[in-house]
C-alpha cells in the first residue's frame, strides 16, 4: 500500500523548494547573466539527478538507452532546459520577481490551448472559463506590476507567456514518452548542459564566476530548483495513491513565494498581483475539479 503520509511530506518539501525560485533568480541575475547562471545550475542538476539515478540502480540503464531515444532526447533537452530556462530567466531579468512567478503559473492553461492543435482535444465550457480567468488574471497583474515600477516590460510579459508555451509543450512531449521521469530529466541534461556552456562560452565567457557568491546561487538553484524538488516530487507521485490531492499541493508554492519575494527581496506585493494569480488558480481549479466531462 502506497503511503499517503508519506507522499504529502515529499510533495511539501518539492513545494518548499519551488518557493524560492522566483527570489533565487533574481538575485543570481544581479550576479551573473542568465546564460552563466542556467549553464552552471544545469551541470548541478546533472550530477544531482545522476546520483539519484545511481542510487535507484538506473543510471547504467540512462546511459545505454541514450541512443535509443536520441531523438526524443535533443528534442526535450532543446525545450528544457535549454529554451524555457533562457525565456523564463531573461522574463525575470525584465519583470519584478512577482509578475514573472505569476504568469507562469497560466503553463496549466496554456497547456489546455496547446492540447486543442496537438491532441486534437475540443475545449469544454470550463475550459473557455479557466482560459479567460487566467489571462484576465495576467493583465491584472501586469497593471500591478506597472504600478510597483512606474512602467512595466511588455516584451517581459510576452517572455513570460512564452515559457509557459514552451512548458506546456515539453510537458505534452514527455507526456507521450515512454521513459521513467528522472531517466529523460537526466538525458535532458546530459544533452542540455554541453550545450549550453557552448552558448556561454562564445557569447557571455565565465568571467563573473571567478568568484565563490555566484557559484553559491548557481549550486542552490541547480541543487534544489531544477534537480531536488523534481526528485522528490516524483517520490510523491510514486507514494501517493491520489494524485490530485498532491498534486493540488503544488498551489501553495506562489502563495509561499509571495511572501519571500517580499520579505528577502523587499518587492512590495501589489493588490492586484494577488487579484490576479486567484484569478489564474482559481480557473485551474475550476477547470480541473469540475465535474462536467472533457469530449
Amino acid at each position: 500500500m502506497k503511503n499517503s503520509r508519506k507522499a504529502i511530506i515529499y510533495a511539501l518539501i518539492a513545494v518548499a523548494m519551488w518557493s524560492t525560485v522566483a527570489t533565487a533568480f533574481k538575485l543570481s541575475l544581479q550576479q551573473m547573466s542568465l546564460l552563466q547562471l542556467l549553464t552552471g545550475a544545469s551541470l548541478f542538476s546533472l550530477i544531482i539527478v545522476g546520483v539519484s539515478l545511481s542510487l535507484r540502480g538506473e543510471l547504467l540503464l540512462a546511459l545505454t538507452s541514450f541512443t535509443t531515444h536520441i531523438k526524443s532526447i535533443v528534442l526535450l533537452a532543446l525545450l528544457n532546459p535549454i529554451l524555457y530556462y533562457i525565456i523564463l530567466l531573461k522574463a525575470y531579468d525584465l519583470l519584478p520577481a512577482q509578475v514573472a512567478q505569476s504568469i507562469n503559473y497560466t503553463w496549466a492553461i496554456t497547456l489546455t490551448l496547446l492540447s486543442v492543435p496537438l491532441l486534437k482535444h475540443k475545449l469544454t465550457l470550463r475550459d473557455v472559463v479557466a482560459i479567460i480567468l487566467g489571462y484576465v488574471g495576467v493583465v491584472a497583474i501586469a497593471f500591478g506590476g506597472a504600478s510597483i515600477e512606474g512602467t512595466i516590460s511588455v516584451f517581459g510579459i510576452f517572455l513570460a507567456l512564452l515559457s509557459t508555451v514552451i512548458w506546456a509543450g515539453y510537458w505534452l512531449i514527455s507526456a507521450r514518452d515512454p521513459r521513467p521521469p528522472l531517466i529523460k530529466l537526466f538525458q535532458s541534461f546530459l544533452v542540455g548542459a554541453p550545450v549550453l556552456f557552448i552558448l556561454t562560452f562564445f557569447i557571455d565567457g565565465f568571467s563573473a564566476l571567478s568568484v565563490i557568491k555566484p557559484w553559491l546561487y548557481i549550486a542552490y538553484i541547480g541543487t534544489f530548483e531544477m534537480g531536488l524538488a523534481f526528485i522528490f516530487w516524483q517520490l510523491a507521485m510514486h507514494h501517493t495513491n491520489r494524485v490530485s490531492q498532491i498534486s493540488t499541493l503544488i498551489f501553495l508554492s506562489p502563495l509561499a513565494s509571495l511572501f519571500i519575494i517580499q520579505s528577502v527581496l523587499g518587492e512590495p506585493i501589489h493588490a492586484l498581483t494577488l487579484i490576479g494569480l486567484a484569478l489564474i488558480i482559481g480557473g485551474i481549479l475550476f477547470q480541473k475539479y469540475s465535474r462536467a466531462p472533457r469530449t
